[in-house]
């Protein structure tokens, strides 16, 4: 018989292993000695050590899940109860016991694990439907657009949750996008149609400029155009495709007219620095009679240097007042002068004139003569009041006096 401190072969080639529980019978070993069965059965248990080991490993190091562990765990185990081996079965036991625990440890490790990302990815998720759900209220289509397929991409490399959380989220996700894409919507619609309703008016306004591109009637058309620019600034743009080209025949009609009227002001300047310098020359004429001493003379050549002035025409507006105010002073003098020698020789006139400041004389002699009665009298308070009345007729007579003079009296 042969042993060792894990097992021993009997006379009849029965193998056995010693456990805590007492002998196990091994097998039955015939083809050779005792001490090659104890070492065939010895080298199966260091199989299962190797087995135990690597297993242990692959816990310890690999992302092996805790159910493949326990059915590996548990074929070992199998082997170990089955004692078909020679060695310290309760060494393995407790190896395996030992290793149970490591794998029940790692699936609450990532239970636990999983349950934290669980967490981050939902808060992650609302706080992606919440900014979606902002996002669905911006009139910054471009940006708010691709900030929406950004959250999605997001969306998309997160974890899912449990499926009623998940789709509850979702759903409020994929209406946040879609309210936005209603309104985005909406909006370039109106859009287009107010663009097509501006294509519209400005083509009306393209077709007005450009008849009125030849028109002559350079006050009215320019001020004309001035309001159709307003009325184009009013209406919006039209579409990208459209305005450039409406813009250039509207502003191209617009250069036609306005080059056309440049030229006709810049001869019409040209002509109208020649006029002025004509109608100065005529004013210093003019002034040449002053002081008036022939008024007969000075009227005719007054007239006939007007005469010369009306012939020539406009002058610039700025230059207008100051030459046509050297005129008008020389024909304000010749009035006056006309004016003068028709109160002189005017015999109505004077003869009113004349009526009045001998009605005026006679008052005051005779006030005068009432006053001086009066004082002879003493009745000094009658002469005052009579002395006032003579001053007011005095400075009537005065006056009338002074009108007498201008005809020569």
């Amino acid at each position: 018989m042969s042993s060792d401190p894990w097992g021993r072969v009997d006379e009849t080639g029965t193998v056995y292993v010693r456990t805590a529980d007492g002998e196990q019978v091994v097998g039955s070993w015939q083809a050779g000695s005792p001490e090659e069965a104890l070492a065939y059965f010895e080298r199966k248990y260091e199989g299962l050590v190797v087995e135990i080991g690597l297993l242990e490993k692959r816990v310890k190091t690999t992302d092996l899940s805790a159910k493949d562990a326990q059915a590996a765990i548990d074929h070992i185990r199998e082997q170990v109860d089955a004692h078909h081996v020679v060695g310290d079965l309760d060494a393995l036991r407790v190896r395996l016991d030992k290793l149970v625990e490591l794998v029940e440890a790692r699936r609450e490790e990532r239970k636990a694990q999983r349950a934290k990302q669980s967490d981050e990815a939902r808060h992650a998720k609302e706080a992606l439907v919440a900014e979606a759900e902002e996002l669905s209220q911006s009139d910054q289509w471009r940006a708010a657009g691709e900030r929406l397929r950004a959250l999605v991409d997001t969306w998309k490399g997160l974890p899912r949750l449990d499926r009623k959380s998940d789709d509850e989220l979702w759903h409020r996700f994929s209406h946040a996008r879609s309210a936005f894409s209603k309104r985005r919507k909406q909006h370039f619609a109106q859009l287009d149609a107010q663009r097509e309703e501006a294509r519209k008016t400005k083509e009306r306004l393209v077709s007005e400029a450009e008849a009125l591109s030849n028109s002559t009637d350079w006050g009215v058309t320019a001020a004309r155009y001035r309001e159709l620019m307003s009325e184009w600034k009013a209406a919006g743009r039209a579409q990208r495709e459209h305005e450039d080209d409406l813009w250039n025949r509207f502003r191209g009609a617009q250069d036609v007219f306005f080059a056309a009227r440049s030229s006709v002001f810049a001869e019409r300047d040209a002509e109208q620095s020649e006029n002025l310098k004509l109608k100065e020359e005529l004013a210093e004429e003019a002034e040449k009679l002053l002081p008036i001493s022939d008024l007969k003379a000075a009227r005719a050549a007054f007239r006939n240097v007007n005469e010369r002035w009306e012939a020539i025409g406009h002058v610039p507006r700025d230059a207008r007042p100051k030459v046509e105010g050297r005129m008008h002073a020389v024909e304000r003098a010749i009035q006056e002068a006309e004016e003068a020698e028709w109160r002189r020789t005017n015999p109505e006139a004077r003869a009113r004139a004349e009526g009045l400041t001998g009605q005026l004389q006679a008052a005051v002699d005779k006030l005068r003569g009432q006053i001086e009665q009066a004082r002879a009298q003493g009745n000094n308070a009658r002469a005052d009041k009579l002395q006032r009345e003579l001053d007011g007729r005095q400075a009537l007579l005065d006056q009338a006096l002074k009108g007498l003079q201008e005809f020569g009296g």
